[in-house]
């Protein structure tokens, strides 16, 4: 396992990446802040809740210096073996998952319930990182050169939408995708994948979704049909967001959380909270912090010394990029209700430590940037 960092003789603290982790711990920050006002309004049952949250922050930065100090290339070569420890992982959860509220997606460790969804995520990445790394291609890849990554990403969407767990499943297949826009394929390929894609979703709708699953699309394309059941979480939470004007109502003044009306506050929807505390202007700032740790994962990959740093790059960004869309898109009432975390500010143990490991895996590709030749541009790598 080589723990060098470079071979430029540049110190550490040159190399070390600081506008990644000042943007990454100001949403933690501030999403600790957010959180103590989400929980507030429970008395002593929840106020505690923000604790938890910063024992999880600190319990995923060990782990992220951890993941940002060996070299990628370790993990380049267990890349199938971490993907193999998902996927089983996933096994198990369908047989000894623990079920909370109609889904059976953790396994319980004593007074903690890990979710290995989450840490499919960034499985699946390292798995297609190496699979690109070793089956290098500068020529457009056809459908035969694509059937290997595509079952990569089918066997643990598929294992997760069993839970299920339809966010979790839409956002794996979205960093394979996200990935494949990075690289040339043949316009055949293209068309064939979309009447896939298409076909799939078809048949998904039909078979493979829930009721209620079903009834959150249907909420979203008719939100005023079923207000005070399947549609009340976004219909709320667009009250609150409207709520907060330019300014806000101030912290832990905001009335749809303080009065109860806006559920899962802590959880799927800690945006609206913060928007009817801090208002437009407050939503303007978190957002460009999550702009530009997005575009930060993209640089990263820009420089990153070789194809599997790249594609890690990518991956990650791309999770913290669908991440924060879909989260963001369903208490705006742009998307429907799914179920997806916003990073670094929802409240949960699996997804914060999640999210920091893969920032500790941006930290590690950018940390390595001096290491080697550089290539121009993601797309070159890929």
């Amino acid at each position: 396992m080589n723990l060098h960092l470079g071979n430029q003789g540049l110190r550490t603290k040159d190399q070390f990446d600081w506008p990644l982790f000042i943007c990454a711990a100001l949403i933690a920050v501030v999403g600790i802040v957010n959180l103590y006002s989400a929980t507030s309004v429970y008395g002593a049952s929840r106020s505690e809740l923000y604790l938890n949250q910063v024992y999880w922050l600190v319990a995923g930065g060990i782990l992220a210096v951890i993941v940002a100090s060996l070299d990628y290339r370790f993990l380049e070569q267990a890349g199938y073996v971490i993907y193999a420890v998902g996927v089983l992982l996933l096994i198990i959860v369908l047989i000894l998952g623990k079920d909370i509220r109609g889904s059976a997606r953790w396994i319980p460790i004593g007074s903690f319930s890990f979710q290995p969804s989450e840490f499919m995520k960034l499985a699946l990445t390292i798995a297609l990182a190496k699979y690109l790394h070793t089956d290098p291609k500068s020529e457009a890849r056809t459908l035969r050169d694509l059937i290997v990554p595509t079952l990569l990403t089918l066997l643990p969407v598929v294992l997760v939408q069993q839970q299920p767990d339809l966010g979790t499943s839409i956002i794996l297949a979205l960093i394979f995708g996200s990935i494949l826009v990075l690289t040339r394929i043949h316009w055949k390929t293209s068309l064939f994948s979309i009447v896939s894609v298409s076909s799939v979703a078809i048949l998904m709708w039909n078979y493979g979704l829930k009721d209620y699953q079903r009834g959150r699309i249907t909420a979203f394309l008719n939100p005023e049909a079923d207000i005070r059941g399947v549609g009340w979480h976004a219909h709320h939470a667009r009250i609150a967001i409207g709520n907060g004007g330019f300014f806000g109502q101030g912290y832990m003044k905001g009335t749809q959380n303080q009065y109860l009306f806006l559920p899962d506050q802590y959880t799927d929807f800690p945006f609206p909270v913060f928007a009817e505390d801090w208002g437009f202007l407050g939503c303007m700032v978190l957002i460009g912090l999550y702009a530009f740790l997005i575009l930060w994962s993209v640089r990263i990959a820009a420089q990153a010394r070789d194809r599997f740093g790249a594609v890690l790059a990518v991956g990650v960004g791309a999770m913290l990029f669908w991440h924060t869309i879909f989260n963001l898109g369903m208490v705006l009432g742009l998307l429907p209700v799914v179920g997806v975390t916003l990073p670094l500010f929802s409240y949960g143990g699996s997804s914060v430590i999640t999210i920091l490991i893969g920032l500790g895996l941006l930290m590690n590709v950018s940390l390595r940037r001096f290491s080697g030749t550089t290539l121009q541009g993601p797309r070159r790598l890929l």
